[in-house]
């Protein structure tokens, strides 16, 4: 990869973008835009079984989805990247009912997927707290957010939910385009409930973009929802390496305080 983060000249004419490529807000800072080629860094095996999914799943009125883009051999990802198709839209997380709706038709339309297995392999921070949240795996006494994670992890109570694959960070990559259905992106792939994904943009929500108990309240109607709302809050905080800032301590606080 260029040492300055972006795609090269030679990867971006591998998947016939003429462009050049700006990067892209948002996430991780390492997606960028060449026209109408979205391009981000590849995730191996990953990439490849996404790309066969997201290439066949079905739109409908509740959602669309970002298409994956071939290199011109044909292959998924060509030195360390993946290209997808530009969607029109813009993210707002303040519209926490419409993503979690659109979330919501988009598990629908993936509910018979097998689970794939990379999911065993993966070892990120995501994937190490989602495995903790889930009793998977066992926390550090003393990591970041322990005083939090405690009570959460001691308000577990055995789930009947059954997984599917979820994407399971919903709130930002969920994006708005007047007269179209909201389009999901970036798909980060778990096998969990899918009221697990929804109870994580209601988490995030609360904890970052301001919104109150009564979204929390709203979507009590689906199943086990209190126990998602544990492990959704329990991810989030054990996903930190470091320990937390005043803010993270306050948002988290507040939010365990109401779902507990």
């Amino acid at each position: 990869m260029d040492p300055t983060g972006a795609p090269s000249p030679a990867v971006l004419a591998s998947f016939g973008a003429s462009d050049p490529a700006v990067p892209l807000p948002g996430g991780q800072g390492t997606t960028w835009r060449a026209g109408g080629v979205v391009l981000k860094p590849a995730a191996a095996a990953e990439t490849a079984w996404r790309a066969g999914v997201l290439r066949h799943v079905p739109e409908d009125a509740g959602f669309r989805v970002a298409r994956p883009l071939p290199a011109i051999d044909g292959s998924w990802s060509k030195g360390g990247w993946e290209a997808w198709a530009h969607v029109a839209g813009e993210a707002d997380p303040h519209r926490a009912d419409d993503v979690i709706r659109a979330g919501e038709a988009f598990h629908a339309a993936i509910a018979g997927l097998p689970r794939p297995r990379f999911l065993d392999a993966r070892d990120h921070p995501w994937a190490r707290a989602d495995r903790l949240a889930w009793g998977e795996r066992a926390p550090a006494p003393d990591g970041p957010g322990a005083d939090l994670l405690g009570p959460l992890l001691a308000a577990r109570e055995p789930v009947s939910v059954p997984a599917q694959l979820v994407h399971g960070d919903l709130l930002g990559n969920v994006l708005f385009e007047p007269g179209r259905p909201p389009a999901v992106i970036d798909w980060a792939p778990y096998w969990r409930p899918a009221a697990w994904a929804a109870a994580v943009v209601a988490v995030d929500a609360v904890c970052w973009w301001g919104a109150e108990r009564s979204l929390l309240v709203r979507w009590s109607h689906l199943p086990q929802w209190r126990q998602m709302l544990v492990r959704a809050l329990a991810f989030r905080i054990a996903t930190h390496a470091e320990p937390l800032s005043p803010p993270e301590q306050v948002a988290y606080a507040k939010a365990s305080a109401w779902v507990l």
